[in-house]
């Protein structure tokens, strides 16, 4: 059975992007008269038909844009949307959320629905920063991921840049005078665990430093408190941790001085993702990494307003973040 054509096969055909074919099969001014007839040729010879969900995306634009999440409810996925809507409200775009809680056939029918009513535009906001599977492809609007990158790399993706931010972490320990840093952190299935042990290590080597065993597990304060007695089991000479998240670092300070150890005079500690209600609560207060999450959302939605007027920057984007210092150092 031959498949059917789509516009992005109209578009490849005929050189251009999706957004420059869709509006010279609807004959709006915006597009040259020979690239209008380069379009039409390729749909002819492809025998391109719009099915009617696309001939509806065609009508204009509705100022409309989705939100499809799978962490509604989650640490990340809140400042994300958070600085997504802050950018859509100063471009006078109505939101339209969509929680697909994970479940990919609740997407399905979200991307069905948000295509129904003519959104100009989507973003997709991860539950993590491992890649997920592309919506994009014949979609006929504009997607921009943010958090959790599109395993495309034709699509436009935001995440923080925790290669970075494990460096950060490390070179403000070692300028401390720090010389046996360990490292804790989640699971090995995260990317982001595995990016934060890489750079921490990469770090240590550039201060001659010698990179000890990174210690894995949940992403929990119970983890925390349990690496606690595993590191200085490992050194009792440790005078630094580098924690891949705040609850752990919360857990590790919590057993460290239940067994006599002083923070920082005797071990500084360093978390990540600035979690304020726990970071800036914790005792003493947390030293941490700000991924800067409502700056990437914002960002995210900023480039989508580029995408909807066909100007997309694909590849994945990595987002500066930031040193918080507090207390622990």
């Amino acid at each position: 059975m031959q498949r059917i054509a789509t516009i992005s096969d109209v578009a490849h055909l005929a050189g251009v992007s999706v957004a420059t074919a869709s509006k010279a099969l609807n004959g709006k001014d915006q597009v040259r008269a020979e690239t209008r007839q380069r379009v039409l040729e390729a749909a002819e010879q492809l025998s391109f038909k719009p099915n009617p969900a696309a001939r509806s995306l065609l009508g204009g634009p509705t100022r409309t844009v989705g939100l499809l999440t799978s962490d509604s409810v989650g640490r990340f996925g809140i400042p994300v949307m958070l600085g997504a809507e802050d950018a859509f409200g100063a471009g006078e775009m109505a939101v339209l959320l969509c929680d697909a809680r994970g479940d990919s056939i609740r997407e399905q029918h979200y991307i069905r629905t948000l295509l129904a009513r003519r959104v100009d535009g989507i973003i997709v906001v991860g539950e993590s920063t491992d890649s997920r599977p592309s919506i994009s492809r014949d979609l006929g609007v504009p997607v921009v991921y943010a958090y959790g990158p599109s395993d495309d790399p034709d699509d436009v993706s935001f995440v923080p840049d925790d290669l970075e931010g494990s460096r950060t972490a490390i070179k403000h320990l070692v300028t401390l005078g720090r010389r046996r840093i360990a490292h804790v952190t989640g699971l090995a299935t995260y990317q982001a665990a595995r990016e934060r042990a890489e750079g921490a290590a990469a770090a240590l080597a550039d201060a001659g430093l010698e990179p000890g065993p990174v210690f894995w597990g949940q992403w929990s304060q119970r983890w925390g408190r349990q690496a606690a007695a595993m590191v200085l089991h490992a050194d009792p000479e440790i005078d630094a941790v580098f924690c891949g998240s705040d609850q752990i670092a919360a857990g590790f300070v919590e057993a460290a001085r239940e067994r006599g150890r002083r923070i920082p005079e005797d071990i500084a500690v360093v978390g990540y993702d600035n979690w304020e209600v726990l970071a800036a609560e914790s005792r003493p207060p947390l030293t941490t990494i700000d991924p800067n999450l409502e700056v990437l959302g914002r960002t995210a939605a900023q480039h989508l307003f580029a995408a909807i007027d066909g100007r997309a920057t694909p590849g994945v984007h990595r987002m500066p973040v930031q040193l918080v210092i507090r207390d622990s150092t």
